[in-house]
């Protein structure tokens, strides 16, 4: 269960705490693909990382483990995960389920200055992909999709989706390795054509397709 920020007193903001913290940070790190598939993590490397105790990481860890963002072998032994093909095909088919329909019902919120935002987002991806930057490419693209399903106004959906995205994090960075991107990806063009146009079909086409060629090129 997610723990409520505590109140600082003078303050009156919230204030994370320690076990916050870390699950935060390593948790962004695994969605953005700075972490590589299989990759080994020790509690004592994160606390070091951290500058925190072994009982916050170790909680963490847990939380993480949980949401299918990292493995805990019987041993002890901390790594991200690495996706069979038929894992890979089972979250590309709920990306296309649930963003899908989170654009969908983002659509008739999509007034102007939104479409403005993501062509201005796009625009990041594809200055990373220039650079060769994976995970800012990576952190940029989920922002484009972030962004635009926030005006679905549908918490719970897009929370299974941002799941969906953290345990798909070190995957996607090997599959931008592997196909060496140079251009934001083509398919968000028509997405944002379709919101222009108020095209429903020809969005969800866009969105369908974006968020399951890539990850189906990486299977075999």
């Amino acid at each position: 269960m997610t723990q409520t920020p505590r109140l600082d007193p003078v303050q009156s903001a919230p204030v994370m705490s320690a076990h916050d913290r870390v699950y935060r940070g390593l948790r962004t790190r695994i969605m953005h693909g700075d972490i590589d598939p299989g990759q080994a993590l020790t509690l004592r490397g994160l606390g070091r990382e951290f500058g925190m105790s072994m009982t916050p990481v170790r909680e963490a860890i847990n939380r993480l483990s949980a949401e299918g963002a990292l493995t805990v072998s019987a041993s002890g032994r901390i790594s991200t995960p690495e996706l069979t093909n038929e894992r890979i095909e089972e979250l590309a088919s709920l990306r296309a389920l649930i963003e899908v329909e989170l654009a969908s019902r983002a659509l008739p919120r999509a007034h102007l200055a939104l479409i403005e935002r993501l062509q201005t987002i796009n625009s990041s991806v594809g200055d990373a992909a220039a650079r060769g930057d994976a995970v800012g490419y990576i952190r940029a693209n989920l922002e484009f999709h972030r962004t635009l399903y926030l005006r679905a106004q549908a918490p719970a959906m897009l929370a299974m989706a941002e799941t969906v995205w953290l345990q798909l994090g070190p995957t996607m960075r090997s599959l931008y390795v592997r196909l060496n991107r140079k251009d934001p990806p083509q398919y968000h063009r028509l997405i944002l054509s379709a919101l222009r146009a108020g095209d429903e079909p020809g969005l969800r086409l866009a969105v369908r397709t974006d968020v399951t060629q890539g990850l189906r090129m990486i299977q075999g």
